[in-house]
């Protein structure tokens, strides 16, 4: 439902001779869509989207640039004072009504609370209902006058909505203070009446309450009360509806139902503000200031900021309908050099709007049937614009809402990893968006790794490496083939299993056989010219720092696998037991135990994140090798780390980096964030 049909819908609530008087925003809106037609100065929002600004004009009959701006400024400089009049007047016509209805509410209530006599409780609850009444008439029209406002600079490219509604700050139905004062001394009054009549819940569906609650209460409301009737820019404290809630039932009441009268005293609107300017946190302090002036509830907020400049964004519920806090809020934008939007909407107007009846958090995109996501872009060597420009193409196609963008990493010369808060609708298939972002980050160079946004994404607690190609650079068969001089034959086994011509066990076990007879000591030999992969010792050191449990698990052989958790301090390390002669001396070329496969590997990891109690949903494990695939499938998040075409198609993440260190920008962790935990 659009805002004109709102208000002209809750209009036909309020009796007939008030509806005459609300704001003519029907006529207001017609005129602006009507006359300030090709009067816009803002020329970059005036034109199509396509339009371009020649430097000479494209024929003789069309204008120049400086004859357009000329045009425009002549049609404005006439239209708004137009408007400015036309809206005065309504809102004077607004004003005028105002004060009559107040006079005759105020004298109602005078009645109503004259001490002199008991007046009936009928009575009490009539005068309530007018005050209410009039308070949503004045919420309404000025609501009114600001959408108007907004529309006109919208459509007009000057803005005049803050020093207009500063004009306003001093006419009646903004600063009339006594109104608000009777408010809670009627309640007392009303409290007290239901008291001595022992009626119960009565009309307004009050408990009877102890002689002591209502005597605190009725005093509370009063000294509520208390102050200057002066209809001056004093304004006089007001309460909020909490406190007339709980002054009202008292202590013993606050479990019972509230009758029709008592909840339109709860009744909200609901306001989106947003200050941007230079002075961040006097910005903040000063919207704040506002808000605890005039009773708000804060109910969300929202704050950005580039370098000096902030934009502070709060979505408030209004309680007592005091617009008082709108002139406060254009005077603190004035006093800190900021911009001042807001908009105001009836609390039932803002959840039409909104899908079903889910409220979404001010930094969400406020769309039905969507799921969280996370995504992570990568690149060592800088995000380039075509990517950038790529990936956000990309989301556009797909309707992803982009809900918050974080740079993980330090400030270097080039942008390097950003991660995105998704808002991504469900009918979106996981594996259709991994496809079609794989070969986006193959265009380019840059990963991409998409995760759900769960509280598990964010409370890993292990991580499970694979060795070989992973935490160091070699192959370790191929290194101890080397050094024994057998590299072809065992090159030669390694090409068949890629081929596929053999599984893994069969490969093992042949190029096994091949160190038969091999010294003991070659294994040394191998592990003084292992080659640790960039980035192995800063990542482990801060998993560990952060309380992470760390494994390895090969599929190759176990002293050297014993060798890499020493050296990287892992707390756990399985791979191959190589069978040595009797005497220790030398290799016999065979194995021991189970062959740490791929599915040995995944049943490993089971294994540690059972002992250590953890469940799988805090498990990572890295891997490069088809072997992995198990193990990667297993965990919660698998990142294949420069990997085999095949193992980056199926994993759940993938890297093409040089450090192992990346690894942190996928589990969240920041490049500052890493530098703390290397403690």
């Amino acid at each position: 439902m659009k805002y004109g049909q709102y208000f002209n819908q809750q209009r036909t609530e309020f009796p007939a001779e008030w509806q005459m008087q609300f704001i003519s925003y029907d006529a207001l809106k017609t005129f602006l869509k009507t006359r300030m037609v090709d009067a816009n100065v803002r020329l970059a929002t005036a034109f199509p989207r396509a339009h371009v600004f020649p430097w000479t004009p494209a024929s003789a009959g069309e204008p120049g640039f400086d004859a357009l701006l000329e045009q425009r400024l002549t049609r404005v400089a006439k239209l708004t004072p137009e408007f400015v009049r036309m809206l005065d007047a309504e809102v004077e016509k607004f004003n005028a009504f105002f004060v009559t209805i107040k006079d005759k509410t105020k004298s109602r209530i005078a009645h109503a609370l004259d001490a002199s006599r008991r007046p009936e409780v009928a009575e009490c609850e009539a005068a309530l209902k007018e005050l209410l009444l009039l308070e949503r008439f004045v919420f309404l029209n000025f609501t009114a006058i600001a959408k108007a406002l907004k529309k006109h600079d919208k459509w007009s490219g000057l803005q005049i909505r803050e020093p207009y509604l500063m004009r306003t700050s001093h006419l009646s139905f903004v600063v009339s203070t006594s109104l608000l004062r009777l408010k809670p001394e009627l309640l007392a009054r009303l409290t007290a009446l239901h008291a001595e009549s022992n009626e119960g819940a009565g009309t307004l569906g009050l408990s009877v309450a102890k002689d002591d609650d209502v005597a605190s209460a009725t005093a509370a409301l009063k000294s509520m009360a208390a102050g200057s009737d002066s209809a001056g820019p004093t304004r006089v404290p007001t309460p909020s509806s909490e406190d007339l809630k709980q002054m009202v039932l008292g202590t013993h009441g606050a479990s019972q139902k509230l009758g029709p009268l008592v909840g339109l005293l709860h009744e909200t609107q609901t306001v989106m503000i947003s200050l941007r300017g230079p002075h961040g946190t006097d910005i903040i302090g000063g919207v704040f200031g506002c808000l605890a002036n005039h009773h708000c509830q804060v109910v969300d907020f929202s704050l950005s900021r580039l370098h000096h400049d902030v934009t502070f964004g709060v979505l408030v519920h209004l309680h007592n309908r005091d617009v008082d806090l709108f002139s406060d809020l254009a005077r603190t934008a004035q006093e800190w050099d900021g911009t001042l939007s807001f908009d105001v909407q009836d609390a039932k107007l803002k959840a039409s709007k909104l899908a079903g009846s889910t409220q979404y958090a001010l930094d969400e995109a406020p769309y039905a049937s969507r799921v969280k996501y996370m995504a992570t872009v990568l690149n060592e060597r800088g995000l380039s614009p075509e990517f950038l420009s790529e990936w956000l193409n990309w989301l556009l196609a797909k309707k992803i809402s982009v809900e918050q963008m974080k740079r993980l990493d330090s400030h270097h010369a080039s942008l390097m990893c950003v991660e995105f808060r998704l808002s991504v609708p469900d009918t979106l298939s996981p594996e259709e968006m991994k496809s079609e972002l794989i070969a986006i980050s193959t265009r380019h160079h840059t990963d991409v790794a998409l995760q759900l946004d769960n509280v598990f994404r964010r409370q890993k607690r292990l991580v499970v490496f694979d060795m070989d190609s992973t935490l160091i650079q070699q192959e370790v068969i191929d290194e101890i083939a080397r050094a024994t001089g057998i590299e072809e034959q065992v090159a030669a086994i390694t090409e068949s299993a890629m081929q596929g011509e053999i599984d893994f066990q069969e490969s093992l076990a042949r190029r096994v056989a091949l160190l038969e007879g091999t010294p003991v000591e070659a294994l040394e030999a191998v592990k003084r010219s292992l080659l640790f992969t960039d980035g192995a010792h800063y990542l482990c050191r801060a998993l560990k720092n952060a309380g992470f449990k760390l494994a390895v698990i090969s599929g190759g052989f176990l002293p050297l696998a014993r060798y890499v958790k020493t050296e990287l301090g892992l707390d756990y390390a399985f791979a191959n037991q190589l069978k040595v002669t009797a005497d220790g001396k030398r290799l016999t070329g065979e194995t021991v135990g189970p062959v740490v496969d791929a599915t040995r590997k995944a049943e490993l990891l089971e294994v540690i994140a059972q002992a250590e109690g953890i469940a799988i949903d805090q498990v990572v494990a890295v891997g490069d090798g088809a072997n992995d695939l198990l193990m990667l499938a297993k965990a919660s998040l698998g990142i294949a780390f420069n990997a085999k075409p095949r193992v980056q198609q199926q994993a759940g993440a993938r890297i093409n980096q040089k450090s192992l260190a990346t690894i942190l920008y996928l589990m969240g962790y920041s490049e500052s964030d890493a530098i703390e935990l290397q403690i």
